[in-house]
């Protein structure tokens, strides 16, 4: 296993990357559960929550995920191909952080609720609903598979914000 490189909002090459489409993969094998456990790693690095496959430089549609709280057993979800099946019509509300726009927080509106499918770590088919805390992180997840970042749900004066505070702090670092 491996710590990649995330990719981040305030390098234009890294950016043109974050914003492309991602591809299903035909098939669950050693060389993709390599790359999740490299996802994952780096994931754990950073720290984070969740972590697209694109923002690691990867554009397959692959995600990793643990939410469990500090102090807890790390629980690992990997997600191969996700889908949203179905979704609710009531929204919620939720302030979301993106290791590829670090140290920026803002309210971003979803579905309260979506209804998933996937292919898991051991390459099966899962069919599962997510609510909460899984339903904000996992259509975060997906949107970087479309090309789309959290702040992409901002208006445009708070994404050129939080694009500037990324820029900002990478100079002083």
């Amino acid at each position: 296993m491996a710590i990649r490189r995330i990719l981040t909002v305030d390098n234009a090459a890294d950016l043109a990357i974050l914003k492309q489409v991602s591809k299903d993969v035909p098939a669950v094998d050693d060389a993709l559960r390599a790359l999740m456990d490299d996802m994952l790693e780096t994931m754990y690095d950073a720290p984070g929550i969740g972590l697209a496959a694109v923002q690691v430089g990867e554009l397959v549609n692959v995600i990793v995920m643990d939410l469990a709280r500090e102090g807890e057993e790390p629980a690992p979800r990997y997600f191969v191909n996700p889908k949203i099946t179905w979704e609710s019509e009531e929204l919620f509300s939720y302030e979301e952080g993106c290791l590829s726009v670090p140290e920026v927080y803002d309210a971003v509106e979803r579905p309260a609720r979506v209804k998933i499918s996937y292919l898991n770590y051991q390459g099966e088919a899962v069919e599962e609903e997510a609510s909460d805390l899984f339903a904000v992180c996992i259509q975060h997840e997906m949107d970087h598979l479309k090309g789309v970042l959290f702040i992409d749900h901002l208006s445009r004066l708070k994404r050129d914000r939080a694009i500037s505070k990324v820029k900002k702090a990478r100079r002083a670092a």
